[in-house]
């Protein structure tokens, strides 16, 4: 610049915002809402698929599954492991058929369908008989090393099943399933139809299962439970209460005794 030239670079007043500057504040706030929003909705619809497709959590309300599964015990759910439809795509993913022995969590049949966990026995077209507590698939007797009896329960279909004739209004067996249940008898098993699966509890005397109200129908099945997550001791009757209040108390309940009541040693333990 040449002596006598004005010096025609802006420059801002004090205290006075400059427009440009403001401007490109304004779209950075701008950006940085619009970054927060869509990084959000990511993360949702990453977590409502995870929880749709791939993993969900869920616990145990009920001494059904001991010793294998404590009430208490909190789980995470494989939902993407067991072949579904028999899609062409399924060729290509990870998934495998249900298995005996498999523990599944499976919507329960009747009422509200809440989610119920069993362990696997019966499979498509097998043959189901039980003699003495001891369970024969296909005229074999199957080893079951997890099970439990309590010589205290009253259990009328662990030493003899399926019932025959009128002994089938004796055993407290579902109204639905009592009607439906000598179709499935042939001699002395009982025959598992195609497309569903006939499970039981590890607990034999103290888990309400296929004998008493029938078959899991293979779309019911969510998936397989993979790993204890969170275990705090509890009773059946802390999740007696399923109202928003009862649910409300029991979270106080559990949080206030969290240190005492968690159950250290079953953190992170594969359920098998």
């Amino acid at each position: 610049m040449t002596p006598g030239e004005a010096d025609t670079t802006a420059v801002a007043a004090p205290g006075i915002p400059d427009a440009a500057a403001t401007s490109a504040v304004r779209e950075r706030s701008g950006g940085s809402i619009l970054e927060f929003i869509e990084s959000l909705l990511v993360t949702i619809l990453l977590a409502l698929y995870g929880t749709t497709f791939i993993v969900q959590a869920f616990k145990i309300p009920s001494e059904s599954m001991e010793p294998t599964l404590l009430v208490g015990d909190h789980l995470l759910v494989n939902k993407f492991v067991f072949e579904g439809t028999g899609a062409w795509y399924e060729k290509l993913l990870p998934y495998r058929p249900i298995l005996r022995d498999d523990i599944i969590v499976f919507k329960f049949p009747f009422d509200d369908h809440p989610h119920y966990v069993k362990r696997v026995i019966g499979l498509p077209g097998d043959r189901i008989r039980i003699v003495a507590d001891e369970v024969y698939v296909n005229g074999n007797k199957i080893p079951q090393p997890y099970v439990v009896h309590d010589p205290s329960g009253n259990d009328p279909a662990v030493d003899n099943f399926p019932p025959t004739g009128r002994r089938v209004m004796q055993i407290g067996l579902r109204p639905e399933w009592a009607s439906e249940i000598l179709r499935y008898v042939q001699g002395d098993d009982l025959v598992v139809p195609p497309g569903h699966y006939f499970v039981m509890g590890d607990n034999r005397d103290r888990s309400w299962d296929s004998r008493y109200w029938g078959f899991v129908d293979h779309a019911a099945i969510m998936g397989r439970p993979v790993v204890i997550y969170w275990s705090v001791e509890a009773t059946s009757e802390d999740y007696g209460d399923r109202s928003v209040s009862g649910s409300v108390r029991g979270i106080e309940r559990t949080l206030v005794h969290l240190p005492s009541r968690t159950r250290w040693h079953r953190m992170l333990r594969g359920v098998q």
